[in-house]
């Protein structure tokens, strides 16, 4: 997938997903989806040319350097006979459920013993990234939603950060996984499910059937995925789904008296 289609399907997957963690207001809600639209593209750290790598310059480009030979290094030793002879770079050790999750928890831990300015830099991170990814309109829209909150937050607002330090870990988890899932769905497919052996593969690239897989940055994702994402992205936003039923209703329903007077 394309950069901006994994930071989309990230921000749709926050959108659905925050109410079930807590974050349930309008402010709440863009900023967990801002978060898990922004480490929905971390995964692909692995490769030097994504925008995750390039995003801070040679901090980032060094991360991607490290990411890749740990990467390589840790294929190397887990493969079995049936995986395939590649280097274990991309699409390898940060395209799993299992890197999700740590990464999940040790934002979780870090947020927790960091405290406020720990929450912060996770949340402006997710931010920058997603915005590298999405465009400029996202910085608007999420600096609203944390002005809001700062207004509307009771006075200890550090206390208030805090208590989001469990969402983090969740939205960042959510963000690499719904990545490995938005892979799987390409032509190469993803083996986010190591190392659990299918087909004697250790890492079998997981997807559907080859028809119903599509090449990146093709027509499909483009004129098909990346539109199907950007309505899905603004009905799941609190309100926007009921505002519209409704509106729809007295624009196309007649009121039930007006009905009940019908001859």
């Amino acid at each position: 997938m394309m950069g901006r289609t994994h930071a989309l399907t990230g921000w749709c997957a926050g959108l659905a997903l925050a109410p079930a963690v807590g974050a349930g207001s309008v402010h709440q809600a863009v900023v967990f989806a801002a978060t898990t639209a922004g480490f929905a593209l971390l995964p692909d750290l692995d490769h030097p040319g994504a925008s995750a790598s390039r995003l801070l310059g040679w901090l980032t480009g060094s991360l991607s350097w490290l990411l890749r030979r740990v990467s390589a290094a840790f294929y190397a030793l887990t493969k079995g006979p049936r995986d395939e002879k590649v280097t274990g770079q991309h699409r390898h050790l940060s395209h799993t459920v299992l890197f999700a999750a740590g990464l999940g928890l040790l934002t979780s831990w870090g947020t927790e013993t960091g405290g406020p300015w720990a929450v912060v830099g996770v949340v402006v991170f997710g931010l920058m990234l997603a915005e590298g990814a999405l465009g400029d309109w996202l910085l608007p829209v999420s600096g609203a939603a944390v002005a809001w909150w700062f207004f509307t937050a009771p006075p200890d607002r550090a206390g208030e950060l805090e208590s989001i330090t469990g969402w983090l870990g969740i939205a960042v988890a959510a963000g690499c996984l719904t990545h490995c899932l938005g892979d799987a769905l390409t032509e190469s497919g993803c083996p986010f499910l190591f190392p659990i052996p299918i087909a004697g593969e250790t890492w079998y690239e997981i997807g559907p059937p080859k028809a119903l897989r599509f090449k990146t940055g093709k027509k499909v994702e483009k004129r098909l995925v990346f539109p199907v994402f950007v309505v899905l992205g603004v009905l799941l936003v609190p309100g926007v789904w009921d505002w519209s039923v409704s509106t729809v209703e007295r624009l196309f329903i007649p009121p039930a008296s007006q009905q009940a007077t019908t001859p």
